[in-house]
């Protein structure tokens, strides 16, 4: 069950010195404020909070959406934590020591070969191959599978956009004045790209 919750987009990345002198990296993130727009409840058939966050112009908003000018909106389920419409949550919701995870969507990288995507470590160059160092081989035979090539094999294909969750980063410093938050460690995505952070 989700305590704590937030919205943001990355920044850049940085590094923190601690009271020893050690260097952490660390990723600086724009978050909230959030807007409560909605409270799911029985009538629903489950209990969950909608948050609106980003500021977005009234003439840009879809018709089913009008009256939440955000540019995103998510829910989070928040079992039986009250909540009214219309309520502000801001980063105070941290405090530096916590334990959080968060999601955002990876970089996308294109169509990539397998060492780049797979980790292949390619052919050697030597006895007559001067081309090959990073083609994926042999990916079968008929024996195996029948002359097909088997569900979940490891090949050359569009790499990145995906969801990632990483778990267990630190908050580090936390400022309300400019809804800044500073996390431990590098989360997914490029600078701009929105995070989903839970603690």
């Amino acid at each position: 069950m989700t305590t704590k919750f937030m919205l943001g987009t990355k920044g850049r990345m940085t590094q923190i010195f601690d009271e020893n002198g050690n260097a952490h990296p660390a990723t600086v993130v724009v978050a909230g404020p959030l807007t409560v727009t909605q409270i799911k409840g029985e009538k629903d058939g489950y209990t969950a909070m909608q948050v609106g966050f980003g500021a977005m112009k009234e003439s840009r908003v879809k018709n089913p959406q009008i009256g939440k000018p955000f540019k995103y909106l998510r829910e989070f389920s928040i079992g039986e934590k009250e909540a009214e419409i219309g309520s502000a949550i801001d980063i105070s919701i941290f405090t530096p020591g916590d334990i959080v995870a968060v999601s955002a969507i990876s970089k996308g990288k294109g169509f990539q070969g397998v060492v780049k995507r797979h980790g292949f470590h390619g052919g050697p160059r030597s006895h007559g191959q001067k081309n090959k160092e990073r083609a994926p081989g042999s990916i079968g035979g008929g024996g195996r599978a029948g002359g097909r090539v088997v569900k979940g094999m490891r090949m050359g294909g569009r790499m990145g956009g995906d969801r990632i969750t990483v778990k267990n980063l630190k908050i580090l410093q936390v400022d309300p004045s400019t809804n800044t938050l500073i996390i431990s460690g590098a989360i997914p995505g490029h600078p701009g790209t929105l995070v989903e952070i839970r603690g």
